[in-house]
């Protein structure tokens, strides 16, 4: 899962955002190359979901520059940006009145696709995510907790976006359930190559899942390593990380880091 292009995808450039004068990310610079699994590891309020949101502009930087495809946020326009960006988080946000397949098919549905494709689509990832075709028809309340993460998965590739921004995905559900989609995520992403930016405080699902690690503290970008790499450095952060999550070393042996 290694990005092999020259440019990246996504890029901070010198990003910091404060609130009420309160910095909450400063001087962040960091690039998120094609096909990665680039994962922001970090304490609550280390900053990763503000700068999962500076991506699709959720939120403005007050200073620094945030580039996606080459064009900063700034001059690129806001609809069109998020539409083209898979959005996947925690509590899902899937719509209530909606069945599943309007939750799945809302913005193909807003970018004009036809109702036979819409259909078509959402009977691909039904099946894409480990869902049985019949599901389509039920409301998010009539689904397990599994289940309602997977539709939520399946939305945000609703329209096939290039990247995907997911934010403490699995953290609310119980371990064997979120075993088993961190397998089922790293299977999709063998097959679908996404670019994609992964929030999350557990150094076993970072090591697990991401092609690099960005390990954050307080509102800065600590350190950038891949798996190995963090298992294997003597960064002061990284190292407190590893030893607070020794467990975390059984996963990654299970998954073949060293």
């Amino acid at each position: 899962m290694h990005a092999t292009a020259a440019t990246p995808v996504i890029e901070f450039r010198g990003v910091s955002y404060d609130v009420a004068g309160i910095p909450v990310l400063s001087g962040l610079s960091l690039q998120v190359y094609a096909g990665e699994t680039l994962v922001l590891l970090g304490r609550s309020g280390s900053g990763k979901t503000t700068t999962i949101k500076l991506i699709n502009s959720l939120l403005f930087p007050s200073a620094g520059e945030v580039c996606v495809r080459g064009v900063p946020n700034r001059d690129a326009d806001v609809i069109r940006l998020r539409r083209s960006i898979g959005y996947v988080i925690q509590d899902i946000g899937l719509l209530p009145h909606f069945t599943v397949e309007r939750n799945i098919g809302l913005v193909p549905r807003i970018e004009g696709w036809q109702q036979n494709r819409i259909r078509a689509r959402v009977q691909e990832l039904l099946q894409m995510v480990g869902l049985a075709p019949e599901i389509a028809a039920r409301y998010p309340h009539q689904l397990s907790g599994g289940q309602r993460q997977r539709v939520g998965v399946a939305r945000a590739l609703a329209a096939d976006p290039e990247i995907l921004l997911m934010d403490e995905p699995f953290g609310a559900l119980d371990p064997l359930t979120r075993d088993e989609l961190q397998r089922e995520f790293l299977l999709l992403q063998q097959r679908l190559h996404k670019t994609v930016v992964f929030v999350t405080h557990d150094l076993r699902e970072g090591l697990r899942l991401g092609s690099r690690i960005a390990l954050m503290e307080a509102g800065r970008l600590v350190t950038v390593l891949t798996p190995q790499e963090f298992l294997r450095s003597t960064d002061a952060w990284a190292s407190a990380y590893v030893r607070a999550f020794g467990d975390g070393l059984e996963s990654a042996a299970n998954r073949g880091v060293s």
